[in-house]
């Protein structure tokens, strides 16, 4: 919030959305405060979204409700969508040409009828809507797999994807502001562990240019999703190139990452500019 207060000084202001009522009076969009004091809608917003809970009824219309209200978002409603759902996001990596793992998932057909099909092999299981690293598993082969299937919460479908061996236990993650690379760091598990992600005990190295192709992979990515702050995932191939492993939409990074506070503060201050 610090490099909020010194671009805007008390024009930026957090609000949490477990404050806010939604309305619509008289034929047009309002919104209040718990206490039922008008709140103006913010002229540009950041939403920081809790991504296991965020809900179509919830979160998503708050955003359309902002939008409707002429609010720029940084991140629109339909992009976080993608970026919650692992597979919609490939669809639209996929469409874009942007390389992602091959990939199978399912709707309403049992993940054991999945299996029938075919799936890579070994192969990495994870949920559509996984957080954090969890819910992934590395399967040896499908019949290892079938074997856990019945096991598996079937709350939401998984994703069955290519295993990229050369990358077992780390990834590169770029965050990236406004169609540009800001920070990069090289995370690695630890124990042998399949997922990197810090949440899960692994460590990070900063590596802010080192990968520039990869980098530039992370700002593609970013922009087919349609977001404008993304943490994007990247996997290492063994000849060198790289694989969008996934994009988040409500991206977390460490200390040692400069420059993201102020990078996010900047394009706050581009739209507010470009609307007057």
């Amino acid at each position: 919030m610090a490099s909020f207060a010194a671009e805007f000084g008390h024009q930026a202001v957090v609000i949490h959305s477990s404050r806010l009522v939604l309305g619509v009076e008289g034929g047009r969009l309002t919104l209040a405060d718990t206490g039922g004091r008008p709140v103006s809608a913010p002229a540009v917003a950041y939403a920081r979204l809790s991504t296991p809970q965020l809900s179509a009824d919830r979160e998503v219309t708050l955003l359309r409700h902002l939008a409707a209200m002429g609010t720029q978002l940084i991140n629109p409603a339909e992009a976080v969508l993608a970026a919650v759902n692992k597979f919609w996001q490939l669809q639209q990596l996929a469409a874009a040409g942007i390389p992602v793992p091959d990939t199978r998932t399912h709707t309403d057909a049992p993940l054991e009828h999945v299996l029938d099909v075919g799936v890579p092999q070994p192969c990495v299981v994870k949920a559509v809507r996984g957080h954090r690293g969890r819910r992934v598993f590395l399967a040896a082969d499908g019949e290892g797999l079938r074997a856990v299937a019945g096991s598996l919460d079937d709350r939401h479908p998984y994703l069955l994807q290519r295993y990229v061996a050369h990358s077992h236990g780390r990834d590169l993650r770029v965050i990236v502001v406004d169609r540009r690379a800001v920070a990069a760091a090289v995370r690695t598990a630890g124990d042998d562990r399949l997922v990197s992600n810090l949440a899960q005990g692994g460590t990070h190295a900063v590596c802010t240019g080192r990968y520039p192709d990869a980098e530039a992979l992370a700002v593609e990515a970013a922009s087919a999703i349609g977001l404008g702050i993304a943490g994007v995932d990247l996997l290492f191939e063994a000849d060198g190139s790289f694989t969008v492993c996934e994009v988040n939409s409500n991206p977390t990074w460490r200390p040692d990452m400069l420059g993201i506070a102020e990078a996010i503060a900047a394009a706050c201050r581009s739209r507010l500019e470009a609307a007057r």
